[in-house]
């Protein structure tokens, strides 16, 4: 083990050379305290490093479309502001004169705060604790010990901390403080999960590792992997339809396309936009891609082993590819 090496004084080289980081908080600390000629409160480290979590703005981003903003909205204090079929915003449903008087209604807003947060200070924000805890002790030891620290959802491992405890069946449901009721969650996913949801996540982790060993991906197409990730892996298809076409396939033994869990997913996603730059860097003559997967017997799937086909294309490989996978039905192919 080497011995650690003692500040001396040049930040900069500190910065460079030295630092070891696990996560953003020691660059976003020292960054605070820059910026506040040296010296930065608790409060202000944390607000700065709650600034870059993005779990968290979700969280409260999902809060406003479906508690606060419906309110206002159904009052007809606010409107919606629409892009396209997507709500980005809100506007209010005020006459312009109404700005005239901005700084008096702010400051009544601010009273209508402070009197809330007197009442009710104490327990204002219970709710994300009670959904959403952050059990202490022995019980929060017992369940990052069953979930072996990591997310029980997507696989993430703890990360100084990052990890939370979960009520499956939430207490406006029933639920209890009991472990038998919690699950471990990362805080992307706890924050994306909805306090109505009782999805219990508990076993999928270890689902990861369900292999089928007469399954030819399994064993023999995985031996032969040129790239991977912790939920899926790639391979050059035994029998290709053009040079370089490549399969992306889930590492965990399923069958259907539509029963991948959502990590699996993200993970094999990643790896396809990777393994399609990887053909463009090898092969500059591919200018297009067809992707697909077959789900089913009838939509021409021969191994029951999840698998999406990265098929590259180039200009002149077949005579008239208008229609693209449309030709799964050859007569379909033109339109």
């Amino acid at each position: 083990m080497s011995k650690r090496t003692k500040f001396n004084g040049n930040l900069s080289s500190y910065l460079k050379h030295t630092m070891n980081m696990t996560h953003i908080y020691q660059p976003v600390m020292i960054k605070t305290m820059l910026e506040n000629d040296g010296v930065a409160t608790i409060e202000q480290i944390a607000e700065a490093i709650l600034s870059y979590d993005q779990s968290q703005k979700d969280y409260y981003a999902d809060r406003v479309r479906q508690m606060v903003g419906q309110v206002l909205v159904s009052n007809e204090v606010v409107t919606t502001i629409k892009e396209g079929r997507s709500n980005i915003g809100y506007g209010l449903n005020v006459n312009a004169d109404t700005f005239d008087d901005k700084d008096n209604l702010i400051d009544l807003c601010d009273t209508k705060i402070a009197d809330y947060l007197e009442a009710n200070g104490d327990n204002l924000w219970e709710h994300r604790y009670r959904n959403r805890s952050n059990f202490r002790g022995s019980t929060r030891y017992e369940a990052l010990k069953r979930a072996k620290r990591r997310c029980e959802l997507c696989g993430t491992h703890d990360d100084e901390g990052t990890l939370q405890l979960d009520h499956i069946i939430p207490h406006s449901k029933g639920g209890s403080d009991d472990i038998s009721n919690l699950q471990v969650l990362c805080s992307t996913c706890n924050a994306n999960k909805r306090d109505m949801d009782d999805e219990d996540f508990r076993g999928i982790i270890d689902s990861y590792n369900h292999r089928n060993h007469d399954c030819l991906f399994c064993d023999d197409v995985y031996s032969r992997k040129i790239d991977e990730n912790e939920l899926c892996f790639a391979v050059r298809d035994g029998f290709p339809v053009t040079e370089l076409h490549t399969l992306i396939v889930p590492k965990r033994h399923v069958s259907d396309y539509f029963d991948l869990y959502q990590p699996e997913l993200n993970a094999m996603q990643s790896l396809l936009k990777k393994q399609r730059q990887e053909i463009l860097s090898i092969d500059n003559s591919v200018n297009g891609f067809n992707v697909g997967i077959n789900a089913g017997k009838s939509a021409g799937q021969t191994i029951f082993h999840v698998h999406m086909h990265l098929i590259p294309r180039r200009d002149g490989d077949t005579d008239n590819p208008k229609g693209g996978v449309r030709g799964v039905i050859a007569e379909k192919q033109k339109y």
